[in-house]
């Protein structure tokens, strides 16, 4: 039997088949879309470009760039370049209304918001942000740029909310390299998780949601989980293993001398010590749904603790493990829902965190997310902007034809949503203006 021939690699093939009626139709869909965002333009011209570069985001192209896209529908590629790299138009603008519109389609109030940042590998040193920093996709420090990203997750699907390029502190200092790539002068150095609740104070109002979410380089920052307190934000944040916690259930030691001197208190020991401790027995085994692999197995527990970081004790959390059945690896998380939250809601939620990470490989596959060639900080967010705006569409096609993937393998006979044809009455320049503008930071 060929591998071909066997039941589950059948399975997996029916169910990789997308019917013809499902995706015809699709460009319509596609310019009904676009209605709501191109008034975010200023100009006519704007918007023809704006609806060009994302047809090309969303196209067969190889490479999702400017000029690629400009060749594909024969048009000079300089105005489509400055478009994307400084034209005259609010990102910002669209971001807004793209949040609106996943507040509508796709907002539940147990939703889940999701931080996490996104490394782009490069080889230069001209890029706005550019240095020496951890390159998550390399998986070691190299030469790279870091976003940071926010998205919505539910169990009928994901959708991205914002982004903004994180400026190491070297960069925010340098006035020469700031004024080359047009930093605009209200931008300072943020650490990571201050630009995480920057972005949380711009696109959660206004949007049903029930958990923050985010991986251990968010939950390892105290004052990041102090703040969404502050807030009234409930989190589940992943913590590294090494985090020490205080069991707040397990029973104080008995005093040196009955009697006399202060009470003992129970020492703090490391999470994953604690959870090694722990009988079989308390490990509850829940089926969660994940994402597109369908619901999977954990088992988990969860305690009430105080976590002690740089010295400092925090206030009654509860720590989270889990692991997932039939894998090796262990997560820790620490979560201020209160003791009336089952653990399975906590878990529910806690792993639609890496519905973001299904969100970062259908953009960079599907729509040009790490394809680009800007390097100015108005560049970036362009670039972005647009990338999100065509896989948002994707998200919402994802979700059209029941769950399937729309991005790379259209049906047969259909063809993938192009760029339009070229208009001798649009210039797609048109928006070329002196100097550099600003986007919002």
């Amino acid at each position: 039997m060929s591998l071909l021939d066997h039941p589950e690699a059948q399975a997996l093939l029916a169910d990789a088949v997308v019917m013809p009626e499902s995706v015809r139709g699709r460009d319509d869909r596609l310019t009904d879309f676009l209605q709501r965002y191109l008034p975010r333009f200023y100009r006519v011209e704007q918007r023809a470009t704006a609806a060009l570069v994302i047809r090309g985001r969303l196209g067969g192209l190889e490479r999702k760039t400017s000029e690629p896209i400009a060749i594909e529908a024969g048009l000079p590629r300089k105005p489509i370049q400055f478009f994307v790299g400084s034209g005259k138009w609010d990102d910002e603008a669209v971001m807004a209304e793209l949040r609106t519109h996943v507040g509508e389609a796709l907002a539940t109030a147990d939703g889940v918001v999701v931080v996490d940042g996104s490394s782009f590998p490069k080889k230069g040193t001209e890029s706005c942000g550019v240095g020496r920093q951890w390159c998550g996709r390399l998986g070691k420090v190299d030469n790279c740029q870091v976003g940071v990203f926010l998205a919505y997750a539910t169990d009928d699907g994901y959708a991205p909310l914002d982004r903004r390029l994180y400026l190491p502190e070297d960069w925010a200092k340098d006035a020469a390299r700031r004024e080359k790539c047009h930093v605009p002068p209200e931008v300072v150095f943020r650490e990571k998780w201050q630009i995480v609740l920057e972005m949380l104070d711009r696109s959660l109002p206004g949007l049903a949601h029930g958990w923050i979410a985010g991986d251990d380089e968010f939950g390892r920052a105290s004052e990041f989980r102090a703040a969404l307190r502050q807030r009234q934000e409930r989190y589940v944040l992943d913590v590294p293993c090494n985090t020490t916690v205080r069991d707040l259930e397990r029973r104080r030691p008995p005093r040196r001398r009955a009697g006399a001197g202060r009470k003992r208190e129970v020492p703090f020991v490391r999470a994953d010590a604690w959870a090694a401790s722990q009988p079989e027995s308390r490990w509850e085994r829940t089926t969660v749904r994940d994402g597109e692999k369908g619901p999977l197995i954990v088992d988990a527990m969860t305690v009430r603790v105080k976590a002690k970081q740089d010295g400092r004790i925090g206030p009654e959390e509860r720590l989270v493990v889990i692991r997932v059945v039939g894998e090796s690896q262990t997560d820790y998380a620490l979560t201020n829902a209160g003791a009336e939250v089952r653990l399975a809601e906590i878990l529910g939620a806690q792993r639609r965190r890496h519905r973001i990470e299904e969100m970062f490989e259908a953009g960079n596959g599907e729509a040009g997310l790490d394809h680009y060639e800007v390097r100015s900080w108005v560049g970036w967010h362009h670039h972005m902007t647009l990338s999100l705006l065509a896989l948002w569409f994707l998200c919402l096609e994802r979700r059209h034809v029941g769950g399937e993937n729309p991005g790379d393998h259209g049906a047969a006979g259909e063809e993938h949503p192009g760029p339009p044809a070229a208009r001798s009455t649009a210039d797609p320049g048109g928006d070329r203006g002196g100097g550099q503008p600003r986007s919002a930071a």
